[in-house]
């Protein structure tokens, strides 16, 4: 026999199989003279039981249905029978004795292998999937047929190589040091990203989607990396597309302003759908104007509300904001906003229309190398505000189909909110028309009162102003707000200021004053609850009236009084006014309150609006900081808190009156306290006369002394001491006969017969106007009459 050995020799097994296949070698006899550790395993059988039997033992000769696909069968040492393929090999003589290499491996092993061979040979030729094998150092080793398609370098050039030195482009530096990583550890990466422009369609960049393993042998020997590729371009563009619909959507609409909705739109598409875009939008969407179907006579009357672009050394546009730029009838995007339909140009050449049909854009995009248009239009309800037109010139490609579809989705949910701002501006254009014909232009002018006043118009069209002259040279003030927002708003607002207004002239006081038109407001809160409209109740009213020869201001508010007090000394002060209720609100009466103000004193009243941007405490610190800084002009003083307390772009109206006040020359009052007697008549008209030629009247003595005259005899007559007469002059010149009842004088038309009952009706046709004013005792009946002669 032959030298044995326990282990098969380097010839033992294949060099092309696996390493554990069974190996045994037999010499010309039949005597096994080599058996592997494999054999061993595979059969039981320790080599010192089997060499130098006769390998025919093992087999089984009665069990041949046991396996189809086996060749033999081989029986274990416990007994149970093993099907096998067996492959046969001329071996090196031994000691001149022919010897044979005898493979075995299981017939199910032997399967698995055909499989593993032909999934080999699928995964190198037909796979959609790339693969590349490399090395330790990271050397191409073999790479299949369809990773050769993604990167375009031919299997024998890139054969050696690392992929930094075949692939620069293609995120190698990524790849190498994710493999790298995955050679130390052990542990495969999956999903990591690869992008770069295949051959195939070198105009745009594609996304690979990679996956790297270590590839290791049985005794655990490191052999290489396998990195898998999938292109996910399509997949990757759709999910891009998607997150750039989720951010339009959070993006684009957050205000109701029309060019600041266009601007959104442009900062949205800019890089990530086109190099440049530009937003141009009918004019009548810009007034907040209804939108014509068709276009006038020059054309489309177009304004450019928002422009962007990838470079940066230059406008982003042709055109400036608010700048004109029409189209031409026969330009193709006129067409576009005729026929509603978007158009797409993936290749835009210097031939094309919508280059020669545009000079202007037509040099931009040929600086800038154009390759790709796409124009949409902005429709809402098969009407077109305006059109996007999107520029590429970057390498990323033309734009595509589904490019178009994205824009036209943008361009969609932009003109949504286009078009609400555009409706959003009209209503509160009507808003501020309706408010402006309600409010006064200019505030009446009185010798003892300098007075301007400022709003800050949101839309809302709730808050107003006053300055009403009483009888006696006084003034009142007023300022006013009604909660809402828009035309109702507006409308209620005037109706307010009109019954402030008849009240004033009734000379009501002011706690008076305040409780008729919260009875108002009362009944406009029932009517709008039967027409489901905002209701008026919870609105402020600040009446002031200032009586120059007494200097004293009495006060009545609704709600909290925006009041501030600035003495001649810049020191300023908010007036302790009660507060009653909002008008329409339940609460205690309202009160009057008595102020005694020093002279050249500023009177500030303002609506809460004004410090809307601040808390209750820190609003009235900011006002009074700007009070204190020193003497200004009313009108100048309006403007500075407003444009410094009120924020831009206000969510409510705001409103301030500034009234600088001066006290009445004593030496244009005259007063006197009468007795109770008829004869005092005569001396009232002797005083009358002598104090108006002091004051160079006389062509005014015949009617004052009447007018005296009778109302110092009703006094008489039918009131109650005391009895006292007081002559105003200023710019007219006025008659108080005040007294002790407060019964209501009336006038009355005597018949022919009556001997008396003229005395009123005779007030009444020399006097301009006439009228009684109640007090907390007694009354005072006023008459006004024009001064004819110079003072």
């Amino acid at each position: 026999m032959t030298e044995s050995t326990g282990r098969a020799g380097p010839e033992a097994g294949s060099e092309d199989g696996p390493k554990s296949v069974a190996s045994l070698v037999v010499d010309d006899l039949g005597i096994v003279v080599e058996w592997s550790p494999a054999a061993e395993h595979l059969l039981g059988y320790p080599a010192q039981q089997v060499l130098g039997r006769a390998a025919q033992e093992f087999l089984v000769t009665d069990a041949s249905g046991d396996d189809s696909c086996a060749d033999v069968i081989l029986q274990h040492q416990d007994g149970h029978h093993i099907g096998c393929r067996v492959r046969v090999r001329a071996g090196r003589a031994r000691r001149a004795a022919v010897c044979w290499n005898v493979d075995v491996l299981p017939s199910g092993q032997a399967g698995a292998s055909a499989v593993d061979r032909a999934l080999l040979e699928a995964l190198f030729t037909r796979s959609p999937i790339g693969l590349f094998v490399l090395n330790p150092q990271l050397r191409l080793m073999r790479y299949n047929a369809a990773a050769e398609g993604m990167q375009g370098t031919r299997v024998t050039e890139g054969l050696g190589l690392r992929p930094t030195e075949v692939w620069p482009d293609f995120s190698a530096e990524v790849a190498e040091r994710v493999m790298t990583g995955v050679l130390e550890s052990g542990e495969p990466v999956l999903g990591f990203e690869k992008r770069g422009r295949p051959p195939g369609d070198p105009s745009c960049e594609h996304v690979y989607s990679a996956s790297a393993f270590r590839l290791q042998a049985p005794d655990g020997r490191v052999l290489g990396v396998a990195d898998l590729v999938i292109d996910v371009t399509e997949r990757h563009r759709a999910q891009q597309r998607l997150a750039l619909i989720a951010q339009a959507g959070s993006r684009i609409g957050t205000t109701l302003d029309v060019l600041r909705t266009a601007d959104e739109l442009a900062d949205v598409v800019v890089p990530r759908l086109a190099d440049s875009v530009a937003v141009d939008l009918l004019e009548p969407v810009l007034a907040g104007e209804e939108v014509p179907n068709r276009p006038g006579e020059g054309g489309w009357a177009l304004r450019r509300a928002a422009s962007r672009s990838v470079r940066t050394d230059t406008d982003p546009g042709v055109y400036a904001i608010g700048e004109v730029s029409s189209y031409p009838d026969d330009a193709p995007a006129a067409r576009v906003l005729i026929d509603h339909t978007p158009r797409l140009v993936p290749a835009l050449g210097e031939d094309s229309p919508w280059v020669q049909g545009d000079p202007v854009r037509a040099r931009r995009m040929r600086e800038e190398g154009v390759h790709s248009l796409m124009v949409v239009p902005l429709l809402v309800r098969e009407c077109a505000l305006g059109l996007v037109s999107f520029h590429r010139w970057t390498a990323d490609g033309a734009f595509q189909e589904d490019d178009l579809t994205l824009a036209q989705d943008l361009a969609a949910r932009a003109a949504v909110a286009l078009d609400n701002a555009r409706r959003y501006l009209r209503e509160r254009n009507a808003v501020l028309t309706l408010q402006r014909g309600l409010l006064p232009r200019e505030l009446p002018t009185a010798p003892t009162v300098q007075a301007a006043h400022h709003w800050v118009h949101s839309g809302a069209g709730g808050d107003w102003t006053d300055v009403l002259p009483l009888p006696g040279a006084r003034a009142a003030f007023v300022v006013g707000s009604t909660p809402g927002h828009g035309v109702h708003t507006a409308a209620t607002m005037g109706r307010l200021r009109t019954a402030v207004h008849t009240l004033a002239a009734l000379d009501l006081p002011p706690d008076e004053v305040m409780a008729r038109p919260d009875d108002l407001v009362r009944q406009m809160d029932a009517e709008a609850a039967d027409r489901v409209i905002d209701s008026p109740a919870g609105a402020t009213c600040l009446y002031l009236v200032y009586d120059p020869v007494m200097c004293r201001c009495i006060a009545g508010t609704a709600g909290p009084a925006g009041l501030a007090l600035v003495d001649a000394d810049q020191t300023v002060a908010f007036p302790d006014v009660p507060a009653g209720p909002l008008l329409g609100r339940s609460g205690p009466p309202f009160v009057k309150t008595t102020m005694d103000l020093p002279e050249g004193s500023t009177l500030v009243l303002f609506t809460q609006g004004l410090l809307q941007a601040f808390s209750s405490d820190a609003g009235h610190r900011e006002l009074a900081r700007l009070l204190s800084k020193g003497s200004q002009s009313p009108q100048d003083l309006c403007l500075r808190l407003t444009e410094t307390l009120v924020p831009p772009d206000p969510p409510n109206d705001a409103a301030v009156l500034v009234a600088g006040t001066r006290t009445l020359d004593p030496a244009r009052v005259a007063t006197w306290v009468l007795p109770a007697d008829p004869a005092a008549v005569a001396t009232a008209r002797s005083l009358t006369a002598r104090q108006l030629s002091h004051w160079a009247m006389e062509d005014e003595v015949f009617a004052t002394e009447l007018i005296v005259s009778e109302l110092v005899t009703n006094a008489i007559r039918y009131a109650k001491p005391p009895v006292q007469l007081r002559l105003i002059r200023g710019r007219t010149l006025t008659v108080e006969v005040s007294d002790g009842s407060s019964a209501a004088p009336y006038l009355r038309h005597a018949r022919t017969t009556d001997e008396g009952g003229r005395g009123l009706l005779l007030v009444s046709q020399f006097t301009h106007r006439w009228g009684t004013r109640y007090e907390d005792r007694g009354k005072t009946i006023w008459a006004e009459e024009p001064v004819a002669s110079a003072a």
